[in-house]
């Protein structure tokens, strides 16, 4: 299986950007993990309760855990949207809030550009 991988805008480029370059390449391979493996463990994909459609990419390293929203098109798309690293228990909500956001602004500009074809 490969999956294609998608940014909508520049958020993930931008929230990547800013990491150290080993937790970079750490955000690299799982990435590589997800367009390549039929069953991607928990560990590193996992759907968001409560949120229809939004999945977290779960990267740690050393002791920091860091998250990225996505969610899938077509079943195999991920659409790779706000990053962020993980400092308390509960995911913040104004970071799902902004997924959420990113994610509907997503399908409905998909949307209008298949309605002019």
């Amino acid at each position: 299986m490969a999956r294609q991988i998608i940014f909508h805008g520049d958020y993930f480029i931008d929230f990547y950007k800013e990491l150290d370059l080993k937790v970079q390449e750490k955000v690299k391979y799982v990435l590589e993990l997800i367009k390549q493996v039929d069953r991607v463990p928990e560990k590193f994909l996992s759907p968001m309760t409560g949120y229809d459609g939004l999945f977290e990419v779960r990267i740690e390293y050393q002791s920091n855990i860091y998250r990225i929203f996505c969610c899938f098109d077509e079943g195999k798309l991920i659409i790779l949207f706000n990053g962020f690293q993980k400092k308390t228990q509960k995911t913040p909500k104004n970071e799902i809030e902004k997924a959420m956001r990113l994610m509907k602004e997503y399908f409905e500009l998909k949307k209008r550009r298949h309605d002019r074809l």
